[in-house]
């Protein structure tokens, strides 16, 4: 059983980056799946979040507009696609299962998180 956040890299600002969360061994499709960063000093934070539908997603302020979060259910992955990136984007980003939605809010139990992958942003 493993969730695993892949397509991170380096990328000028402006570019864009698809981040790909997969899970081996269950399925993503009962899950709120979340995805966070975490910069170089810093806490964890919440980014997006999408429904285990898919009929609701959500937003943190500094990325809407800019970042789409979507699923696949016969494919079992969700992705995050990032445009117009900044460097302050410049993170580890891990995607995270949950029963619950947004479930972003500090507290909120997750059954399953990923190992991250690096995003580089530079200016």
């Amino acid at each position: 059983v493993q969730l695993q956040a892949s397509g991170g890299g380096l990328v000028q600002a402006g570019g864009p980056l698809r981040l790909s969360c997969t899970a081996s061994g269950f399925t993503l499709n009962v899950y709120t799946i979340g995805w966070f960063h975490q910069a170089p000093g810093k806490e964890r934070e919440g980014v997006s979040s999408i429904s285990s539908s898919g009929g609701s997603t959500y937003y943190v302020d500094s990325v809407k507009g800019r970042f789409t979060i979507s699923r696949d259910h016969s494919k079992n992955t969700v992705y995050l696609q990032m445009n117009s990136l900044k460097p302050e984007d410049t993170a580890v980003y891990y995607c995270a299962a949950t029963r619950y939605f947004p479930g972003l809010v500090p507290g909120t139990p997750y059954d399953y998180w990923g190992q991250g992958t690096l995003v580089t942003v530079s200016s």
